[in-house]
C-alpha cells in the first residue's frame, strides 16, 4: 500500500536498497547518495510515462536546473526506504519533479527538482516536448 496520496500525477514507487558503501563517517547514508536515488526515480518516471529515447532522437536533452532537498531524518544501513516520485507541475519551458523517501511510514527526505529540456546540438533551452505536456495534462484530468 502506498504511503503517498494516489492523486500525484505520473507517480512511481521504488524500493531502495541501502548498501554498505552508501554509509558515510557519521553512520548514515551520504547526502550524495540521495541525489543518485532521486535520479533513479526520475528516470523511472520518464521510462514509465514518457519514453526518453524518442525525445533524444528529436533533439531534446533533459536537464535538471535546480534541486531543493530536505533531509528530515537519517537513513541507516538496515533501513528499508521506499521512494516516490511524481511530476508536480509543467509549464511551457520547465517542469518540476517532487519526491519523497519514507522509512517505516515516516518521511525521511523530500525533494523538488526543476527540469527543462535543451537542444542536444546547440545546448540552448527548448520548449517542453508536446507529448510530455500532453501526458501530464492527461494525468491531471484523471485526478
Amino acid at each position: 500500500m502506498s504511503i503517498v496520496a494516489p492523486q500525484r500525477s505520473l507517480m512511481i514507487e521504488m524500493d531502495i536498497k541501502v548498501r554498505t558503501y552508501h554509509i558515510d563517517s557519521a553512520g548514515h547514508v551520504s547526502n550524495i547518495r540521495y541525489l543518485y536515488w532521486m535520479e533513479d526515480m526520475r528516470l523511472e518516471v520518464m521510462a514509465r510515462y514518457c519514453q526518453m529515447q524518442p525525445l533524444l532522437e528529436q533533439g531534446y536533452q533533459p536537464v535538471i536546473i535546480a534541486t531543493n532537498i530536505e533531509y528530515k531524518r537519517p537513513i541507516k544501513l538496515f533501513d528499508n526506504p521506499k521512494g516516490y516520485m511524481w511530476i508536480r507541475s509543467v509549464n511551457k519551458a520547465s517542469y518540476e519533479f517532487e519526491g519523497e523517501i519514507h522509512v517505516n511510514g515516516e518521511l525521511a527526505t523530500h525533494v523538488i527538482h526543476t527540469g527543462a529540456f535543451v537542444d542536444s546540438v546547440t545546448g540552448r533551452p527548448k520548449r517542453l516536448p508536446p507529448e510530455f505536456i500532453q501526458k501530464y495534462q492527461e494525468a491531471q484530468r484523471q485526478i
